[in-house]
C-alpha cells in the first residue's frame, strides 16, 4: 500500500521564505507580517531588492544616477518595450489590436535618444542599461549572457559599465552638469589639450 504524504502546514511554508531558485536572482528585504485583507490570515510579504536601490544604498551610485535610472525605467515601461505582454486586444470583441498610442511613440523616441547617447544598443553601456535597468535583469545575469569577443564580462566590470552608463544618463537628463558627470569638479576649469 502506498503511504500517505504529509502536507506542509502554512506555518512551515511561511517560515521557509523564498526558494533557492528565487534567492539566486537577487536578495529580499525583511519579511513584513500583516493580515490578508480578505481572509484575515497572517501573511509575510517580502520585497525583492532593486539593483539600483542596492547600488545606491552601498554608495556605488549617486542619487542623480539613481534618478536617471528611474527616469529611463519609466520611459522604457511607457514605451512598452519590456518582454511582458498581455493578451492581444484583437481577440477581444471590440478590441483594437496592436495600436501604438502617441504617448508610447513619444516614450520610444525618448528611449531611442537615451540609447543614442549611450552609443546604441550594440555598445556595452547601451546593452547594459537596456537589460539591467529596462528589462530589470540582474547585473550578473547580463554579464553572463552578454559576451565581448567571445568572452563573458566579469561581474565587477559589468557593474562598472552600469555605473558609467548611469553617469552618462544623469548628464543626458540634465540631473548633473557634463563636467561633474565626467568626474571633474565644477569649480576646476578643464585642462586645455
Amino acid at each position: 500500500m502506498a503511504g500517505k504524504r504529509k502536507t506542509k502546514t502554512t506555518k512551515q511554508k511561511e517560515s521557509m521564505g523564498p526558494s533557492k531558485w528565487r534567492l539566486q536572482h537577487g536578495g529580499f528585504g525583511e519579511a513584513v507580517r500583516c493580515a490578508d485583507p480578505e481572509t484575515g490570515v497572517p501573511v509575510a510579504h517580502r520585497r525583492a531588492v532593486d539593483t539600483l536601490g542596492a547600488m545606491q544604498a552601498n554608495g556605488t551610485i549617486t542619487a542623480e544616477m539613481f534618478e536617471a535610472g528611474g527616469i529611463f525605467r519609466r520611459q522604457f515601461r511607457a514605451a512598452m518595450l519590456d518582454g511582458l505582454r498581455a493578451m492581444p486586444m484583437i481577440r477581444i470583441v471590440g478590441g483594437g489590436g496592436d495600436c501604438i498610442t502617441e504617448q508610447q511613440i513619444a516614450a520610444r523616441d525618448r528611449v531611442a535618444s537615451a540609447m543614442e547617447v549611450l552609443g546604441g544598443s550594440d555598445s556595452a553601456a547601451g546593452s547594459c542599461v537596456w537589460h539591467v535597468v529596462g528589462l530589470e535583469c540582474s547585473v550578473r545575469e547580463w554579464a553572463m549572457r552578454q559576451g565581448w569577443g567571445g568572452r563573458t564580462v566579469p561581474a565587477t566590470q559589468a557593474q562598472g559599465m552600469l555605473v558609467a552608463a548611469l553617469s552618462v544618463l544623469a548628464a543626458h537628463y540634465g540631473l548633473v552638469t557634463r563636467g561633474r558627470a565626467a568626474g571633474r569638479n565644477e569649480l576646476t576649469p578643464p585642462i586645455p589639450v
